[in-house]
């Protein structure tokens, strides 16, 4: 008996602190629906991941829509510290547009699990229109603003508009954080992360054809 509970995990034993039996449950749950996706994860599977008692997630958590919550908002905020951190305002446009990037490749080597979830579980529906409304209406907002200053600055060609150009943006870091979980493109060293955000940037400041 000794043994077996020597083998139990922290989070399942007596006498951890309930913060830290929560944080192993969302780490199990981010595993399991990376794995499994939102309709095919079942809390029973998060527990087992876990080591905890089935009881213990619906403790936490309540039900499965609570969850998926908690995984938005734990992994979100630091997401969008990173986002709003590269679109420092006193950053010329080519020099955010990569470190926007950045952020975003950077992200998903740190955390592709994680990462997994947003894109193909949160983003693409999971838990319904009011988590794909928050992550478009606060990352586009950023841009915006960013776009916004670019123009006042002078470094935007007047006939483009701040919020298109925001909104294009999103779809360009969205796709290629879709590419990496796809494994379309994988950047897994400095160097190559650096490559790669720098070519997307790239490629939307001066689009694909050859200047004549």
């Amino acid at each position: 008996m000794a043994a077996q509970r020597k083998r139990r995990p922290a989070a399942a034993l007596p006498g951890v602190p309930a913060a830290e039996r929560e944080k192993a449950i969302l780490a199990a749950a981010v595993r399991v629906l990376a794995r499994k996706g939102y309709h095919g994860c079942r809390m029973s599977d998060v527990a087992r991941e876990a080591g905890v008692a089935y009881g213990l997630v619906y403790h936490y958590f309540g039900n499965k829509d609570a969850l998926l919550q908690t995984v938005f908002r734990a992994g979100w905020g630091q997401f969008m510290a990173g986002i709003r951190a590269a679109a420092d305002p006193d950053r010329p446009l080519p020099e955010g547009l990569v470190a926007l990037v950045c952020v975003v490749l950077e992200a998903w080597r740190r955390e592709p699990e994680a990462v997994r979830v947003l894109i193909l579980e949160i983003a693409r529906g999971a838990g319904g229109r009011s988590y794909r409304q928050r992550l478009f209406e606060e990352i586009v907002g950023v841009l915006r603003g960013m776009f916004e200053r670019a123009r006042a600055r002078g470094e935007l060609r007047a006939a483009v508009e701040p919020k298109l150009a925001a909104v294009l943006l999103f779809g360009a870091l969205e796709t290629a954080l879709t590419a990496c979980v796809l494994g379309s493109l994988s950047p897994r060293s400095q160097p190559e992360l650096e490559r790669a955000a720098s070519g997307v940037a790239e490629t939307f400041l001066h689009g694909v054809c050859a200047v004549r």
